[in-house]
């Protein structure tokens, strides 16, 4: 299996479970990002793991091309920037995910989840 269709369909039940998780359970996740945001040690797991995937998928999927399969990349990336992020300025992360407990702003991150998941979801399965 191609690594790129593979990642598309693990980023779409992803993206799909917790935009719909999101939708279905605003509070939950305004506990659960308000929570993670005040762990230190969940954030530096995150940091952890997020490094490591982003890492991983720079190192065997870095494909800047014209087709659907630069948006791995981009995933990729924003992953690896997430990951240091989390882990060098991990004050700065705190203070930006302060801003995402608000309900409105869960009910936009689960619609760009969801849109992220039908499309990841489309290019991995479908096609």
């Amino acid at each position: 299996m191609d690594l790129s269709i593979f990642v598309a369909q693990v980023a779409a039940i992803i993206y799909l479970s917790v935009g719909i998780g999101m939708l279905l359970d605003k509070k939950y996740y305004a506990k659960f990002l308000d929570g993670f945001s005040k762990d230190t040690t969940a954030m530096y797991v995150g940091g952890f793991i997020a490094l490591v995937a982003g890492f991983a998928l720079v190192t065997f999927h870095n494909n800047w091309v014209k087709s659907w399969e630069v948006l791995v990349t981009i995933i990729g990336w924003l992953a690896l920037i997430k990951g240091v992020m989390l882990l060098a300025f991990p004050t700065t992360f705190f203070n930006i995910t302060k801003s995402w407990v608000n309900g409105k702003i869960i009910t936009s991150y689960a619609f760009v989840a969801i849109v992220l998941g039908l499309v990841f979801g489309y290019f991995g399965f479908i096609i």
